[in-house]
């Protein structure tokens, strides 16, 4: 197996909405997308699936070892390998790659977020920066470009932490700030124990409000003439959207005990749509 193969046998099996835009791609920014996911998989598994703490913290270091091997162009794991000629080719930061892993970090050093503000901090490391790595490899002109892709790297993030709230509680992780959930009157320990509730309802469509209002500013910030080059991105956005959207017609609440995901035909649908008539925010 080649390690572009197993990248994209590594982003076949997220079935995220992410790999069903790549197709639209030239190869060579398709080949450099999906290692990029891959990465992101790869590291984020680290603390899904490792339950030991310190097993979870000694990966993570590893990681950050082959990160730094790559940039001195003598990597291991076959992820690496598959990002190795890109990074010159499209320009990649080592210090934006060393931020996702930092981001994985806080997973396994920060139980709760007291306030939005510091949910952000996480949201860029995860998220931001992979919208900024991903501008990158899509090409740009204008580098407030950048700052559209970081936004949309949020609003993604958000979404993400609305549709999993309860696949998340499982695992007793807790995204939703402490302000918000006091501003609710919704305590932590129901969530935990995937109580739904009126004021739990009220508290998701907040949340969801919030995501929107991220997408909306990511195509305020996006350049005109970078529209094009950053289709996939709106690509993205449309499915993340849509995703949206399916939560708040079916009940926000039912997140605690159901995870809403799009059909793989609809994103199909959707990702033709959109590289075909635009963006509509």
């Amino acid at each position: 197996m080649t390690p572009q193969q197993y990248c994209e046998d590594k982003a076949k099996q997220s079935g995220s909405s992410f790999y069903a835009s790549f197709r639209y791609l030239p190869p060579e920014q398709r080949d450099a997308m999906v290692a990029l996911y891959a990465f992101c998989r790869e590291v984020d598994d680290v603390v899904d699936e490792i339950h030991d703490d310190n097993v979870a913290r000694t990966t993570l270091a590893w990681w950050r070892s082959e990160l730094a091997a790559l940039y001195h162009g003598t990597p291991s794991h076959p992820v690496m390998l598959a990002l190795k000629p890109h990074v010159a080719r499209f320009e990649l930061p080592q210090a934006w790659l060393a931020e996702i892993i930092d981001g994985m970090q806080m997973d396994l050093d920060v139980p709760r977020y007291n306030r939005f503000a510091d949910l952000q901090l996480y949201c860029h490391r995860v998220a931001g920066v992979v919208g900024q790595l991903s501008a990158q490899i899509f090409g740009y002109t204008d580098r407030a470009t950048l700052k559209y892709a970081h936004e949309l790297g949020l609003a993604f993030q958000l979404t993400n932490i609305i549709r999993d709230v309860g696949e998340d509680a499982r695992r007793g992780r807790l995204y939703l700030p402490v302000e918000d959930l006091q501003r609710f009157g919704v305590p932590a320990s129901e969530v935990l124990a995937y109580r739904e509730s009126p004021q739990f309802e009220e508290l998701m469509r907040f949340q969801i409000e919030r995501a929107h209002q991220h997408y909306r500013k990511a195509w305020e910030l996006l350049p005109a003439a970078d529209r094009k080059a950053q289709r996939i991105g709106l690509v993205m956005a449309a499915i993340y959207r849509a995703t949206l959207d399916e939560i708040a017609l079916d009940g926000p609440g039912k997140v605690l005990n159901q995870r809403l995901s799009l059909s793989p035909g609809r994103k199909l649908w959707l990702a033709w749509k959109t590289w075909t008539f635009g963006y509509k925010p």
